[in-house]
Order: structure tokens, then C-alpha cells, then sequence
């Protein structure tokens, strides 16, 4: 019986899309697209973009600085897959090494 109910609950949760990540590729930054592994593109409101991914400048002594470049096309990402697939993190771009 028990462990029925433990196959029963695995079941329930994995047809409820738990959190997973994925990789993606920028194709457009305005407005902002992600390629998802070469199957979909993401852009609008199922892209969640912290800030830290966000173009950042600043003046010092009358000069504009680039602080933080924001996400360019060919850009690759990591991306988090909210619980039911309707939105996607952005948490940060991935580099070669």
C-alpha cells in the first residue's frame, strides 16, 4: 500500500512541470528573444529578466560608463522553467571557457 501511494505522489508531481532548467539562445534584444534549445522561442511575458541582466550605465566626471552590458543576440543563457511552463527566469549568461 505504501508503496502505491509513494508511485501515486512521483506521478502527481511530475505532470505538474516542476521547476527545470534549460539552455537558450538570444536571437533578438529588442524586444527580447530566447531560442530554448533550438525547439521555441520565448519573448513577452513568459520572460521573467532580473536585473543583473539589464543594460546598467553611469556618468562619472561628465562621461557615460558602461557598468553592465544587457543581453545581445547570440548570447547564450540559463534559464529556470517556472512550475507549469508558463514563464521562464533568466539567471545569467553563460560564457566559454
Amino acid at each position: 500500500m505504501l508503496d502505491i501511494i509513494k508511485q501515486a505522489s512521483l506521478g502527481a508531481v511530475s505532470n505538474t512541470n516542476p521547476v527545470a532548467f534549460s539552455y537558450g539562445t538570444v536571437v533578438g534584444a529588442q524586444p527580447l528573444q530566447i531560442q530554448v534549445e533550438q525547439r521555441f522561442i520565448l519573448t513577452g511575458p513568459a520572460l521573467v529578466v532580473p536585473e543583473s541582466m539589464m543594460e546598467s550605465r553611469t556618468l562619472f566626471e561628465g562621461r557615460e560608463i558602461l557598468l553592465r552590458r544587457g543581453l545581445a543576440a547570440g548570447d547564450r543563457v540559463l534559464l529556470v522553467r517556472m512550475q507549469g511552463g508558463q514563464s521562464y527566469i533568466v539567471l545569467d549568461r553563460l560564457v566559454d571557457l
